[in-house]
């Protein structure tokens, strides 16, 4: 018999849906003791100072100012830049809105960790070459900055932020140049800061950069082609699979580099980050089924196949034919095993049901040689203006780590609730929907961790001939899930690749009105801090802080 993977993924969701998953109750304590906690932002998001100290425009920077992220720019955003730190003494307590620096409003929050990225533009201008010493002095202060104050620093390379001098000149990540470009640039930032940074990913969820840049063309560059998308120019067909190939031969040149030249000495981790949703069959259709575990495959296997196995699934290549690039033995050889940890950015689930007839397109994109169609799961109360909170979803997600990807160190580097209305967004700081969102997900990653929990199914309820092969081929790893950190997103409310400003998921708000950018927090910012500094959670139980301490008329912009 062939124990294929739709065999496999059919097995796995039997036995998730038998297995038991309750509420507990919780505390920071209950996570293993070298589990840290954190929360994040990126560069372009919320740095500003777009145009000073010598950086030069981004991808990101020239589609903002196309008007495609709903006329909202990065020029200023949230100012981190000038406001990482102050040098007057200010009084932090989360009982104000703050006019001190951010560093400050972590550590009252009591974050472990702090997930940023660094700008390549503003490092390097050129995207190679010179060094510019205003970024490197201020990304060396930020770092000494978190490290005084007792946070982590954990450190994206590379953010959606090609400098758009590499775009211009080679088209950037569509050419094998950068591969070359970006380890070089991994270079100086391993170079200058890798003796206080332990913490590298080196190319955020680059699937959905692939995916996004290159055949809907939603996000930066912007590339695409009809009928799949409205670009000035791409090609939806073939440009995803080249730049997600050469975004993986960056990745693991990098990490390559680092494990040579740097990790004996510095004794730090280097990891790859994914987007991954967690996909539910529509129905108990076998061909729902088959669907399902072929969205794994070509939104999730696609780059995690490559980095575990050091090939791509089997059906992402057969689907592709010669539109995909072939990995030689010896870039096989370097993308197989290149991490010391694998980074999720994960926030929803998503049903799936087959789509045939998309496979049946002359002209193919990514998306339609998946063949599936994606339609939204919603939970048991959702908010018109929220995306919906699915807990489960992430225990499912990395128990999937576990069986198919032989449990790697993960840490959830994105996971948060969208306020994507911006009439919602600016009316109030209580947002009782977040703070439910952070308990159920932290309950569940805790769930995942566990041992007991994990093991826990009734064979029973499994079919007499699955039970068998159950036993037979030893299949079930009832060690619970390597996770290893847990950052939310995003510490403020940042500028949004999607919305603009016209969403918001931040602990923090910030009122653009103010020529201050003044920091109010919000209710889950007192949950969080809460839960950091100890409190128990019951993760159904209603939420313990009625009001947040904040009083909502001190804030001019949100009466």
């Amino acid at each position: 018999m062939v124990k294929g993977r739709d065999w496999f993924f059919s097995l796995f969701l039997v036995l998730n849906l038998a297995a038991t998953f309750s509420s507990l109750k919780f505390s920071r304590d209950d996570f293993p003791p070298d589990f840290i906690f954190g929360s994040g932002t990126s560069a372009y998001q919320v740095e500003g100072a777009a145009f000073q100290d010598g950086r030069t425009p981004s991808i990101w920077d020239t589609f903002v100012h196309a008007g495609l992220s709903h006329g909202a720019t990065g020029d200023i955003a949230c100012d981190q830049y000038h406001k990482y730190k102050v040098d007057v003494v200010g009084v932090c307590t989360l009982d104000a809105p703050y006019e001190t620096e951010d560093v400050k409003l972590m550590v009252e929050t009591g974050l472990e960790g702090y997930r940023f990225s660094i700008s390549w533009s503003r490092l390097i201008p050129n995207g190679r070459g010179l060094v510019n010493p205003k970024g490197l002095t201020y990304y060396n202060n930020l770092i000494n900055e978190l490290i005084n104050h007792g946070i982590q620093p954990h450190v994206s390379l590379f953010h959606g932020d090609t400098p758009q001098a590499l775009e211009d000149e080679y088209e950037g990540w569509i050419s094998r140049r950068i591969v070359k470009d970006f380890t070089e640039y991994a270079d100086v930032c391993f170079r200058e800061f890798g003796d206080r940074v332990l913490y590298w990913s080196t190319i955020n969820e680059g699937n959905i950069f692939a995916f996004g840049g290159y055949d809907s063309g939603i996000a930066p560059p912007h590339r695409c082609s009809p009928p799949f998308g409205n670009c000035p120019k791409g090609n939806s067909s073939t440009e995803p699979y080249i730049a997600g190939h050469h975004i993986l031969l960056a990745h693991a040149s990098a990490a390559k580099l680092y494990r040579e030249k740097y990790q004996e000495k510095q004794h730090g981790l280097v990891g790859a980050n994914v987007y991954a949703y967690w996909f539910v069959p529509l129905t108990n259709k076998t061909e729902d089924t088959i669907a399902t575990q072929r969205a794994l495959d070509f939104f999730l296997g696609w780059f995690v196949d490559a980095l575990v196995f050091g090939d791509y699934p089997d059906i992402v290549k057969k689907r592709a034919g010669t539109r995909i690039p072939y990995f030689t033995e010896d870039e096989a050889k370097q993308v197989k095993g290149s991490f010391d940890f694998i980074g999720i950015n994960h926030y929803s689930s998503m049903y799936v049901k087959n789509n045939p007839m998309k496979q049946k397109m002359d002209n193919r994109n990514f998306a339609a040689d998946a063949a599936v169609d994606f339609i939204d799961i919603t939970d048991d109360d959702p908010a018109p203006d929220e995306l919906p909170g699915l807990p489960w979803g992430l225990q499912q997600l990395l128990e999937y780590f576990k069986q198919v990807f032989r449990n790697p160190p993960i840490y959830i580097h994105e996971n948060g609730l969208c306020v994507c209305q911006k009439t919602k967004r600016n009316t109030t700081l209580n947002d009782t929907g977040r703070v439910k969102y952070l308990k159920g997900y932290i309950g569940a990653l805790l769930n995942a961790i566990r041992k007991d929990h994990n093991s826990t199914f009734d064979r029973g309820s499994i079919s007499g001939v699955l039970s068998e092969l159950i036993n037979e081929w030893s299949l079930i790893d009832v060690n619970g899930s390597n996770a290893k950190g847990y950052f939310s997103w995003s510490f403020l409310d940042v500028l949004e690749l999607l919305f603009g400003w016209e969403s918001g998921y931040g602990l923090y708000y910030v009122d653009l009105d103010d020529p201050d950018l003044k920091r109010y927090p919000k209710l889950s910012a007192h949950w969080y801090s809460g839960f950091l500094k100890g409190d128990d959670i019951h993760s159904d139980e209603a939420i313990g802080i009625q009001k947040n301490k904040t009083p909502v008329s001190s804030v001019r912009s949100i009466q």
